[in-house]
């Protein structure tokens, strides 16, 4: 379900567009795994016309890509760089392909054009404008509240340990073993000599 939704939503943005369609007509019968985990995994091929066909499971994949989950709200918010955490395996080029029409979608004005044919123009800039101020104050909340954990973790209830005060406890624990080594040669040169 998930998945042909997906892809219905990538093709009804690659007919509008209409140049991704002619650029991924190079790669007629290739098929492409996407996956974000743990959201969703699926396989297209790309058919004639262009665009994304689901395809069974059994047929090998020429290319995969994997994305982090958080690669709509980046793109919904034209954070471009967040296309450098994808990871691609397979046929390079095509994958890279797929990439490169990803960035020069503007995701956030499909969306708005989609949601002014059922609110208007107004209405529709202002929910996209309101959205990426939204996703954005989210994910620096969720940057604050984890950074505000881990320090809680590690300074106050000392469930979790800072990794320079773990260095700091091997390298004691080093430097005790290694003057137990001289002290147990020492004792053997005492023991040597008096006997």
């Amino acid at each position: 379900m998930l998945t042909s939704t997906v892809i219905t939503a990538i093709n009804s943005t690659l007919r509008r567009e209409g140049w991704p369609c002619e650029r991924l007509q190079a790669y007629i019968g290739r098929i492409v795994c996407i996956r974000v985990p743990p959201l969703m995994y699926f396989r297209a091929m790309i058919n004639p016309e262009g665009e994304l066909q689901k395809v069974d499971g059994n047929l090998p994949v020429d290319a995969t890509v994997t994305a982090p989950l958080n690669i709509l709200t980046e793109l919904v918010t034209q954070n471009t760089a967040a296309l450098k955490q994808i990871v691609i395996s397979g046929d390079e080029s095509f994958a890279e392909e797929l990439i490169n029409i990803g960035k020069q979608i503007n995701i956030s004005l499909v969306i708005e054009q989609d949601l002014s044919q059922l609110f208007g123009d107004m209405i529709a800039h202002r929910i996209m404008h309101g959205s990426k101020y939204l996703i954005q104050w989210q994910a620096k909340n969720f940057d604050h509240i984890s950074r505000a954990v881990t320090e809680y973790y590690t300074e106050e209830n000392v469930l979790l340990t800072k990794r320079t005060a773990v260095n700091q406890w091997s390298q004691e624990i080093a430097n005790l073993k290694n003057n137990i080594e001289k002290l147990e040669r020492r004792l053997d040169k005492l023991t040597h000599a008096l006997s």
